[in-house]
């Protein structure tokens, strides 16, 4: 699949992505409130990138798919298909340099039309760490609703955690208006970080 926004791609991952990838997930700061930890090893990234890209975005499970800048790799946008094919879970990842652009409103409203118009699925949820409140927005501003709280959920890095539980619905979908041009160099573009 290949999806084109004003400013980004999205794609399959390719081998050239793996120190991109290694790159971002080793920061303290975009790994926090994810699983893995940092730093994240190149030949670790190799591995994952090759996995990646061999996957079927068509069959349950997860498949990941790469967000581009102009040829280069600046985060991914995880897709968790449901064994009905009509539901799925989402995550994402943004490399910090990148973060507070509009980037990730961009790249998972263009997503969102693609799996609601396109695919025709029912109903896409997201889950993000109770403290990571820029990915809260993010999910809200795109239309999401807060449907629970799962509390000390998930252990990770050495603590409880707890989870906020987003769903959105295919019948509620509607993409964000157009950002204002507002003033000269001002890029109208929301706000958006992993979560």
């Amino acid at each position: 699949m290949l999806l084109s926004t004003a400013r980004l791609t999205i794609r399959r991952f390719h081998a050239r992505d793996a120190a991109a990838l290694a790159e971002y997930r080793s920061d303290v700061e975009v790994a926090r409130y994810q699983a893995w930890d940092a730093p994240f090893p190149l030949e670790r990234a190799r591995v994952l990138v090759a996995s990646f890209a061999s996957g079927d975005p068509c069959e349950p499970g997860w498949f990941q798919y790469a967000i581009d800048l102009n040829g280069a790799l600046i985060g991914d946008i995880g897709v968790k298909l449901h064994q009905n094919r009509l539901q799925a879970k989402i995550g994402y990842t943004l490399a910090a340099p990148h973060q507070g652009r509009g980037y990730a409103t961009e790249a998972l409203t263009a997503f969102l039309r693609h799996l609601f118009t396109e695919r025709r699925l029912h109903r896409v949820s997201a889950a993000c760490d109770s403290r990571n409140h820029r990915s809260a927005r993010l999910l809200e501003r795109l239309g999401f609703r807060r449907e629970g709280l799962r509390r000390k959920h998930i252990w990770i890095k050495g603590e409880w955690t707890d989870d906020l539980l987003y769903g959105l619905l295919s019948a509620d979908w509607r993409p964000p208006p157009a950002p204002d041009s507002g003033p000269p160099g001002h890029d109208g573009h929301h706000q958006g970080e992993p979560a």
